[in-house]
């Protein structure tokens, strides 16, 4: 049996078996839309309203890796998106850096929305913000995903549906009703990082960029779309652009309604609630955003779950990863992957707490994704343009300088990410506990390359461009 066989046959139970548009849409949009835009105000306050350039630089970015992304699928329309695209451009070296980086992006991502959840959670419970009950708390919201991944591909489809649809709501409210409450006066003094212009966009866009993650999870779970030649693309499209408006309409309203120096306390963490609770006089208003929001955290680590074991799935299939992440269930899905990538997950989660609190623990893990999610969008661009220029020498080609100028941006903005990923704050370890974290889990992916390297495929040839 050839190796496309093999795949085909292990990755599809029918076309009922997989998403369609709608479906790829809805994972796309709640993997980006989680909790993070929800506790963003929060994280960014010390900014004040400049991050609002910040989300609109990063919003940027993330259009131009849903265009590359879209565009690169159509090409390969490969199980894996940004590793699949480093190892076919660049062997199975970067190949494996690519998949090992992206990996850590999925857990730890999911151990930072897991935070962020908690910050709305504890609306009803653990008022006082007990260090133990916090991670608690987080670790509930991290295995219940895990649990429903279990179960298999379509009740997991479902739920991001469902999810996607309810998690819109308060958005939709705030990028809508809520600019109508704006006072323009709390958009001053503009800059209160006590940084110059350019330092405070570069630092606050550092942490926008983690409302974004997801715009290439149609593309790393490509063997699950149906159609991925032609769905993966528009979904990306779809998904990216839809989450882009609410993102910073809704922004907008948050820092206009509740002043930079108030969303900075710790009794605003769930800012949205704080922001629905000053228009509305009341309570009430906030919980119903937080109850939203809770939904929200679920949906989209339903989906992030999701994304931690397809990655490394299609990594065992090349024979970069052990064998055991690519076996699967009885129920067709990679249950090694979920549950070891949950577990880690977890690891994070009571490790950042131990380190610090409040808003740094959330930046923290927010910033170490950011640095390795960077590396293999990077990766991606550079394959990009590497490919369009080999399509250039052979002959004429179509919308080259969009696809080239599209790239260029992308990589532009990885760069960026890397650079700005550092924390703020006295202590050293916090503020270089992005790169020491990310740094300590990617040398651990060393001995994994070392044992795996001679059983590693050769990558197939890159189709031609369509």
């Amino acid at each position: 049996m050839t190796q496309t066989e093999d795949r085909r046959e292990q990755t599809t139970a029918g076309d009922g078996a997989r998403f369609g548009l709608t479906q790829s849409t809805a994972l796309v949009v709640g993997s980006i839309i989680g909790v993070g835009i929800f506790s963003l105000p929060y994280a960014i306050a010390g900014y004040g309203p400049i991050s609002l350039v910040a989300m609109g630089v990063a919003t940027v970015g993330a259009v131009s890796l849903a265009m590359l992304f879209a565009v690169m699928s159509r090409r390969l329309p490969a199980d894996g998106g940004p590793y699949a695209y480093a190892r076919a451009a660049f062997g199975n070296g970067i190949g494996f850096s690519n998949a090992w980086s992206y990996w850590i992006t999925a857990w730890a991502g999911n151990a930072a929305i897991a935070v962020a959840w908690v910050y709305y959670v504890e609306t009803f419970v653990n008022t006082g913000g007990t260090v133990v009950w916090s991670i608690l708390i987080a670790l509930v919201g991290l295995w219940i995903p895990a649990a429903v991944n279990l179960t298999g591909v379509h009740s997991m489809g479902v739920f991001q549906v469902w999810t996607t649809v309810l998690k819109f709501i308060p958005l939709a409210l705030m990028s809508t009703l809520g600019l109508f409450f704006v006072t323009w006066g709390n958009f001053t003094p503009w800059n209160t990082s006590g940084d110059t212009t350019l330092s405070a966009i570069g630092g606050a866009m550092a942490i926008c960029l983690f409302s974004y993650l997801g715009v290439e999870t149609a593309s790393v779970a490509a063997a699950k779309v149906r159609d991925p030649a032609r769905n993966v693309g528009r979904s990306t499209i779809f998904g990216t652009a839809a989450s882009g408006v609410v993102y910073l309409l809704s922004l907008v309203a948050v820092f206009g309604i509740v002043p930079a120096g108030a969303l900075a306390l710790d009794e605003n963490k769930a800012s949205y609630s704080a922001a629905a609770d000053a228009v509305a006089g009341g309570s009430w208003a906030g919980q119903l955003v937080a109850l939203a929001v809770i939904v929200s955290g679920i949906g989209a680590l339903n989906g992030w779950t999701m994304i931690c074991a397809e990655m490394p799935l299609a990594a065992t299939r090349d024979g970069l990863f052990p064998a055991r992440f690519g076996v699967l269930s009885g129920r067709g899905v990679p249950a090694f992957g979920i549950v070891s990538s949950t577990a880690l997950a977890s690891v994070a989660v009571v490790i950042s707490y131990l380190g610090a609190s409040g808003a740094t623990v959330f930046t923290t893990l927010v910033l170490m994704t950011g640095i390795t999610s960077a590396i293999p969008y990077a990766f991606s661009a550079l394959a990009q343009i590497s490919w369009r220029l080999r399509d250039h020498r052979a002959g004429p080609t179509p919308r080259l300088a969009l696809d080239l100028g599209v790239a260029a941006v992308a990589l532009l903005m990885s760069v960026a990410f890397i650079y700005y990923s550092r924390n703020t704050g006295s202590s050293w370890y916090v503020v270089w506990g992005p790169f020491l974290m990310a740094g300590g889990a990617s040398l651990a992916g060393i001995p994994v390359y070392l044992a795996m390297r001679r059983g590693m495929t050769e990558p197939a040839d890159v189709p031609t461009y369509r």
